[in-house]
């Protein structure tokens, strides 16, 4: 991808914050669709993270961004086998990109000594901490309950919901996406579907992920919950 702009420049303090929030979320909503798949898309956004990290060293949120990117796009080789997505906990971490990881875990060190707290740092260190081995699943849930309570999103909830599925079993987990209200949101629907799937509920799991693929357009979603479908009903057969 070209560059054609001039060199980035810092805008004047009294309209930094809010400039600078807005660029933050652009540069996480680039860094989104190329983790989807359009890997040229993450590498830009990992690159204009490093060049505000540059322009803003003493800056928490940019420090946590980058970290964020850097830890997510260190298992990209991994996320998928024969075009087949492949769950986090399924990943073959020898695929995973140990020096990005370091590099994350850097900026959010460095994010960290700033006194930074806000929701690009903590989910840095909910990245972070997702590629450890074993997973503290207890301090997730609470990293994910700070940041619910500094973001009010019910996505932030559903990911608290699978944490505490972790660490109180599935029914602490379906309690809790129970009161979250995301009906058209297709993660509900396969998170519910698998904490039913653990606790042998097989009819309500299976209508659980056939309401997950109805929301679902990409291709290598839809193959998984169909290949989980196939064995929910295998699972049935005498």
């Amino acid at each position: 991808m070209k560059r054609r702009c001039g060199p980035p420049r810092v805008p004047p303090p009294h309209l930094l914050r809010q400039r600078l929030d807005a660029v933050l979320a652009v540069v996480y909503l680039i860094f989104n669709e190329g983790y989807s798949g359009r890997d040229e898309l993450a590498a830009e956004a990992i690159w204009l993270g490093r060049a505000l990290a540059e322009l803003l060293p003493d800056d928490p949120e940019v420090h946590g961004l980058l970290a964020m990117m850097l830890v997510h796009d260190s298992r990209r080789e991994a996320r998928f086998r024969d075009s087949e997505l492949v769950l986090l906990g399924d990943q073959d971490r020898s695929r995973w990109n140990t020096e990005q990881i370091t590099d994350g875990r850097a900026e959010l060190d460095r994010a960290l000594a700033l006194g930074g707290r806000g929701p690009y740092v903590l989910q840095a260190a909910i990245a972070s901490l997702h590629a450890e081995t074993p997973c503290d699943w207890a301090q997730l849930a609470a990293l994910y309950g700070e940041l619910a309570r500094l973001t009010g999103s019910p996505v932030v909830e559903l990911n608290r919901a699978i944490a505490i599925a972790e660490t109180e079993g599935p029914e602490a987990g379906l309690r809790l996406v129970a009161q979250l209200g995301l009906d058209d949101f297709r993660y509900l629907h396969s998170t519910r579907a698998e904490l039913l799937r653990r606790l042998g509920r097989t009819d309500e799991a299976r209508d659980a992920y056939r309401r997950a693929r109805e929301l679902t357009d990409d291709g290598a979603e839809r193959r998984f919950l169909e290949r989980r479908l196939t064995e929910l009903t295998a699972g049935d057969r005498p």
